[in-house]
């Protein structure tokens, strides 16, 4: 089903009822990969999840959003579909909003729960490898963008750029390119503490773009945070082995 957030048009599941619960999706990713999970809790609860803007079948924002710019959306598609208060659940890049949404200034969404599953917040530590890297990047980038280089070598920057970016960058529009850019330079890390709610943190073992390591960061940080690791599993733990994530679940919200 569809509905329209400042003039996107934006599309979302709403099946069961009684206790709602709010699913955010990652990066590149949609409402399709949480249709397990869905299955699972809707019998027992509200279950509520929207392709956030420039993912699945929603619009694409106008211009390059920030993490705050989807806290803002996230809130407002609450408020249209009137939720108020609700376990929030977030995969990966929603995790990082979830973060955000909960720590800042009365929010008009209140929490009950968190289960942050495989989530970014963290800003990865960075090589001296990768730091040489980029600064020669930047001034590479700084010469071929002059005037007489442009115009010799119109593609250049571009493809650095190429050459340089993730599969997530390059498979973005011009303006989903930007606001990764603006979402993962961002850490979150001091948001933390700040969490009041209990939160179940989901980690796969195995996990190479969010690692365990920054699940285990994030039980020391959040006050009253629990990890849970599923064994063998990779970024998407929940489709790795979807039966333990399950039997998580139920666990923590008690079904």
């Amino acid at each position: 089903m569809f509905t329209e957030i400042d003039g996107l048009r934006i599309n979302y599941t709403d099946v069961g009822s009684g206790e709602c619960i709010l699913l955010l999706h990652g990066w590149g990713s949609n409402i399709t990969l949480f249709s397990r999970i869905t299955e699972q809790l809707s019998p027992h609860m509200r279950v509520i999840a929207p392709d956030m803007p420039g993912f699945g079948e929603s619009d694409e924002p106008k211009s390059a959003w920030r993490v705050d710019d989807y806290v803002d959306f996230t809130e407002k598609f609450c408020a249209k579909l009137n939720v108020s208060k609700a376990v929030l659940l977030g995969h990966s890049f929603g995790g990082r909003v979830i973060i955000k949404l909960v720590t800042k200034d009365s929010p008009f969404v209140k929490a009950e729960k968190l289960i942050l599953t495989d989530s970014a917040g963290i800003m990865p530590k960075k090589s001296l490898k990768s730091k040489v890297n980029t600064k020669l990047y930047k001034i590479g980038r700084k010469v071929m963008s002059a005037k007489p280089m442009s115009a010799l070598f119109p593609d250049a920057v571009e493809n650095m750029r190429n050459k340089r970016g993730s599969a997530d960058y390059l498979a973005a529009s011009p303006i989903m390119r930007q606001t990764l850019v603006n979402t993962v330079n961002e850490d979150l890390t001091d948001l933390l503490p700040h969490i009041k709610q209990s939160a179940l943190l989901i980690w796969g073992e195995n996990d190479d773009a969010t690692p365990l390591s920054d699940g285990q960061l994030m039980e020391k940080l959040i006050p009253d945070g629990g990890l849970a690791v599923i064994k063998g599993a990779g970024h998407y733990s929940f489709l790795d082995d979807p039966y333990t994530y399950a039997r998580i679940l139920a666990s923590f919200l008690n079904l």
